[in-house]
């Protein structure tokens, strides 16, 4: 047996959340995010893509002591590491600054629609 009343209906959506996603402030959100994300997403791929190539294919090169056992492939492995938390760092302070604002702006939005609505 069903502990489910015999007559409940699905909850009826509050926010119309397709409407939302057409909304300037919204549309805004996604191209500033974009704006940030796919360049430096490409930008790291075409590095660590160039260091792998490198190292696969430029073996005298990577070699090339800088100072003692220390070489280019390790100090361009070691940046990989460096440029990673670099962007990661990038972007937390991008989001905070550029995009958290109207992330929430969005919010409030949308929980005084469903607040308006209990």
């Amino acid at each position: 047996m069903s502990n489910a009343a015999p007559h409940s209906t699905p909850a009826t959506p509050v926010i119309d959340y397709q409407q939302v996603e057409s909304k300037p402030n919204f549309v805004a959100l996604k191209k500033k995010h974009r704006s940030f994300v796919f360049p430096v997403a490409i930008g790291f791929l075409a590095w660590y893509f160039a260091y792998v190539l490198l190292a696969d294919y430029a073996h005298e090169f990577m070699a090339t002591p800088v100072i003692g056992n220390i070489n280019i492939g390790l100090l361009l492995g070691l940046g990989q590491f460096v440029s990673t938390f670099a962007i990661t760092t990038w972007y937390v302070s991008y989001a905070n600054r550029t995009l958290d604002p109207i992330a929430a702006e969005i919010r409030g939005e949308l929980e005084t629609i469903e607040a308006a609505h209990k």
